[in-house]
């Protein structure tokens, strides 16, 4: 590109990677041979740019994107000459002003009003114009009171604020800035919002490093994403964070994914006892569906099944109250909404999570399992990630889906589904299906239960599937546990999981709370707005 001020061709720039058997070893043969690149194995040294060509044109305000470590800062060192590349060309054409990083270019032994006189000349001006400027750089850093402390007194954002300050009044050709501009507050963000657009409208080039999609979407004339030190989009700015975010979406999939398949095994010695058999039924083959050893349904199941409550309510209290009349009971559960504080409830049940009132837990249930039973937490909500249940009905698979597909990362508003995969080695008629929906600090979202909804049990025998979806996940942007579990009416466990499910609702407005409901605004006519920005990357 012939108006490239700013050009590298094939740039590579490689570090060596240091293992502990080999850190007392020096780079003083290879750096003296000149063959740091071809003397070390591949598995020795990390590409923080690989092979990168590209041109930015004068004028033009481009934004670098990618995750950390993707090879970002090391680009715009190199085009600042902080660092030299280990092969290819870098070709930088005028005077360039970089704000890289916090502290660079800054003596910390000495005042405020020195380092910008020592700044200034190192970036190419002279004495006079920085004493001419000196009072516009100390009012937009906004250092009156501070500026003949010595610098290492200095907060982080005092440090950031001078370095830009300093940096964007030398009247660069090219101005280089990378991430720190994140630790300024909202008002000193906006001027320099507003520094960028004085930039352009002068003609001025500017290379930026951040995390800012929007401002990539709505400063930059071109975005360049940088993956594993190589190039993997360039162009337009909304389609390139679009593949970006696309990108991150899928990765984040991938991780909850992991995640979840280890807390699975870190409960599948569980799953692998198997629960034993009805007459002339064989158990499962082990795996997630089986359960530990025992002599079928827990101890008041079939007491449970005998003295079952009217369709549609909670489980009796202890006093004889109705539990779908909106009466808590005496425990404190909250009948038909999920439990209070305190309790052991299955999800969306209010009922105990060991038994309801009048049954007695199973033999070992307080105590630590040597029998094949499972300690249940006496506080559900304070129960950490677990398993736990004696059966004979088994949770054997958990899938959160969207459109048919297994799926982790959602849009507020999306559809989801549960898809729980259940397998009964006899025939259960006393049973219920519940879930409950966690954020990441532990506060109850949402639970329910097949009883509490109405659904009378009549039978469930062998494997089969229940499914329960949400048209329209109307939750704020964060990360989501699952609860999910198969226990009887009266509130014995089955098979409980304990939070070993996760989700994560992504959102462009960032608004507040757990829950958005479905709203519009309205304003009378003195009342006047622009229209709110579009989502970054298609999202909500």
């Amino acid at each position: 590109m012939s108006d490239a001020v700013i050009s590298l061709r094939d740039v590579s720039k490689l570090y060596r990677r240091y293992a502990y058997q080999r850190r007392f070893s020096t780079l003083k043969s290879a750096l003296l041979k000149g063959s740091l690149a071809s003397d070390l194995r591949p598995h020795e040294v990390v590409r923080a740019v690989d092979a990168v060509t590209l041109a930015v044109p004068s004028g033009a305000c481009v934004g670098l994107i990618g995750r950390n470590g993707s090879g970002k800062s090391t680009l715009l060192k190199l085009v600042t000459g902080i660092t030299s590349p280990t092969s290819g060309s870098v070709e930088v054409r005028g005077r360039v002003a970089a704000l890289i990083e916090l502290g660079a270019g800054f003596h910390p032994e000495i005042s405020g009003r020195e380092n910008i006189f020592v700044n200034g000349v190192m970036l190419g001006r002279g004495r006079r114009e920085i004493a001419k400027q000196f009072d516009e750089i100390v009012e937009f850093a906004e250092l009156e009171d501070f500026i003949d402390a010595p610098v290492k007194t200095y907060s982080t954002g005092m440090y950031m604020r001078l370095g830009f300050s300093v940096a964007v009044h030398v009247d660069p050709d090219i101005l280089v800035v990378d991430e720190v501009l994140a630790v300024g507050d909202e008002a000193f963000g906006q001027k320099c919002r507003d520094k960028f657009s004085e930039f352009k409208r002068r003609g001025r080039t500017i290379l930026l490093a951040t995390h800012g999609l929007n401002m990539v979407e709505r400063f930059c004339d071109e975005a360049i994403w940088i993956d594993a030190g190589r190039v993997r989009a360039q162009g337009d700015p909304r389609r390139v964070v679009h593949a970006y975010t696309t990108d991150v979406a899928r990765r984040e999939e991938e991780d909850i994914a992991m995640k979840d398949r280890r807390a699975l095994a870190a409960v599948a010695d569980l799953a692998a006892v198997p629960a034993a058999p009805a007459a002339g039924d064989g158990a499962p083959r082990g795996g997630e569906g089986a359960g530990p050893p025992g002599d079928g349904a827990p101890p008041g199941a079939s007491a449970a099944a005998a003295d079952r409550t009217d369709p549609g309510e909670g489980t009796a209290a202890e006093d004889g109250t109705d539990a779908g009349d909106g009466t808590a009971a005496e425990d404190g559960t909250t009948p038909g909404g999920g439990a209070s504080r305190g309790d052991g409830a299955a999800p969306g049940d209010g009922t105990s999570g060991e038994a309801s009132p009048g049954d007695e837990p199973p033999p070992g249930r307080e105590s630590s399992p040597g029998d094949g039973e499972v300690p249940v937490p006496q506080d559900m909500f304070q129960a950490t990630e677990g398993r736990w249940g004696a059966g004979p009905v088994r949770i054997e698979r958990v899938t959160i889906e969207r459109g048919g597909n297994a799926a982790h990362v959602f849009q507020t508003g999306d559809r989801l589904a549960v898809r729980l995969g259940f397998h009964t080695p006899e025939p259960v008629r006393d049973f219920v299906f519940g879930i409950g929906i966690f954020s990441a600090d532990g506060t109850c979202c949402y639970g329910t239960n097949t009883d509490v909804e109405g659904f009378e049990p009549v039978e469930l025998s062998g494997s089969g599937e229940v499914v329960f979806a949400i048209d329209s996940l109307d939750l704020v942007e964060g990360t989501y546990k699952l609860d999910v579990a198969a226990h009887t009416r009266r509130g014995v466990q089955y098979d409980y999981h304990r939070l070993l499910y996760t989700f994560r609702v992504k959102s462009h407005t960032k608004d507040a709370g757990i829950y958005r409901p479905r709203h519009q605004w309205t304003f009378s006519p003195n009342a006047r707005f622009g229209p709110p920005p579009e989502p970054v990357g298609g999202g909500s």
